[in-house]
């Protein structure tokens, strides 16, 4: 690759071909995004034939937008060297500004990075395409933090070109762009923009490799960063097959919401580990540390039948029942206290956050001689009824065993009593000493919302 201008049209031309036509440029007032909507303003403005035809098309539409992060003294300056450049390249601009919350122990950087794709996020159209200015050198560094952190190989892959960002994509064009062809652009056009202090404060990781690692690293091996930028290509390629492994085998693992032990068992040690972890990961639920993941597959698969191991993290939970692993909240809903419910036609009960509500149901050969207000509360232990006509009288226990209840979900069953008799639970079992005959309208309720149970 030459360092020519044109290198970066050429290549923002290529990775914009068949995107659509909506683009939105994140412009920090840095040197890399003002070169990237110039570029794209430049782009823009060919001829039809010198650029890929879904690029050139009159109905392509770019726009702009600065996240003020409110961390620095300097945020008003980026704001109006932001309002400068779009003014000068009539491009529309819109500021976000975000607070950025830390927590005790965390980085500033990271936090930062969330508030700001965060924003991103929400504020991006559906059909629209948000383009950032890293480049080859950005994806290098990326790489060896996250080497330096001992990430897995999905964490090597560094920066994704393109994902799914709220309701549109989020690509990164100028991955194979090293910094030097963006400043010979920036140069050749007159672009000139402020220095952000924050780029200098080696207190943050990022910027301590910048610039106390990197020089060092580009004197020795001067193609370094695209070096480093094709070698996170390379693991990405290897990520992705590793993830399409795991759908192939997800299709034998997965039982309902759940996956099968004795499937898993087939499987060898790495796969188990590559299944699980996708299959966590497209819950949406952060991946626990592959020690971690390691040992709740050795406790789940070395649990007696009747055992019921649980292993968790952060806000998560895997565990056992039967012969199924299930991905739970660490601390599953349960009701909370006991509630009175006024019953009528339609009558609601918000039973509360994560357990979704009861409404009364009339129906046929539903609940008789109720009175006018029921209790509903939690399970206390040794409840009893008589699920049908012709069924014996059977403890609760009993009945969710037979249906599979899990364990760690009993305790979110509404109990619904008239005085002190139990009548139903939920809309699972309704007790037949209660229950008129098939032709009468009688009471009946539905669980709307309800937990996942088996």
């Amino acid at each position: 690759m030459t360092d020519r201008g044109n290198d970066v049209l050429e290549i923002l031309a290529s990775g914009l071909a068949d995107r659509g036509g909506a683009f939105v440029v994140a412009l920090s007032g840095g040197a890399d995004s003002s070169v990237l909507l110039a570029a794209m303003v430049e782009l823009r403005a060919r001829l039809p034939g010198a650029a890929p035809a879904a690029v050139a098309a009159p109905c392509w539409t770019l726009r702009a937008v600065h996240v003020d992060h409110g961390l620095q003294p300097a945020a008003a300056t980026f704001r109006e060297d932001c309002a400068r450049l779009c003014a000068r390249l009539e491009v529309p601009l819109e500021v976000l500004r975000v607070t950025v919350a830390v927590d005790a122990g965390a980085s500033l950087e990271a936090a930062a990075r969330d508030a700001r794709y965060a924003a991103l996020a929400a504020h991006l159209g559906a059909h629209e395409c948000l383009l950032t200015a890293h480049h080859a050198e950005d994806q290098a560094e990326t790489l060896l933090l996250q080497a330096l952190r001992g990430a897995g190989l999905k964490g090597l892959c560094a920066m994704p070109i393109e994902r799914r960002l709220g309701s549109g994509r989020h690509l990164r064009p100028l991955l194979a762009v090293p910094r030097r062809a963006l400043a010979r652009f920036a140069a050749a056009r007159g672009i000139r923009t402020g220095i952000d202090p924050m780029n200098a404060d080696t207190r943050f990781d990022r910027v301590f490799l910048r610039r106390e690692v990197w020089p060092a690293l580009a004197a020795r091996w001067p193609a370094a960063g695209m070096a480093l930028a094709r070698t996170a290509a390379h693991l990405a390629e290897a990520q992705e097959l590793l993830e399409a492994l795991a759908a192939h085998d997800l299709t034998r693992l997965r039982d309902g919401h759940a996956v099968s032990i004795p499937t898993l068992r087939q499987l060898s040690p790495t796969r188990r580990i590559n299944a699980l972890r996708c299959w966590i990961d497209a819950a949406g639920v952060p991946v626990p540390p592959t020690a971690r993941l390691k040992e709740a597959l050795r406790q789940i698969l070395a649990a007696e039948p009747d055992h019921q191991p649980c292993i968790g993290w952060h806000a998560h939970a895997l565990r056992r029942y039967r012969d199924r692993v299930y991905l739970t909240a660490a601390d599953p809903p349960r009701l909370a206290r006991e509630q009175h419910w006024s019953i009528a036609a339609d009558a609601v009960l918000e039973l509360g956050e994560g357990l979704g509500r009861l409404k009364c149901t009339p129906r046929r050969g539903g609940l008789q001689g109720l009175p006018a207000t029921l209790r509903v509360c939690a399970r206390a232990g040794g409840e009893r009824l008589r699920p049908g006509p012709q069924a014996a009288t059977q403890t609760v226990q009993h009945l969710c065993q037979s249906l599979g209840v899990v364990p760690w979900m009993r305790q979110a069953l509404p109990f619904i009593y008239a005085d002190d008799a139990l009548v139903a639970v939920g809309d699972l079992w309704f007790d037949a000493r209660f229950a008129g005959s098939a032709d009468v309208i009688g009471m009946g309720f539905e669980w709307q919302g309800a937990p996942l149970l088996v």
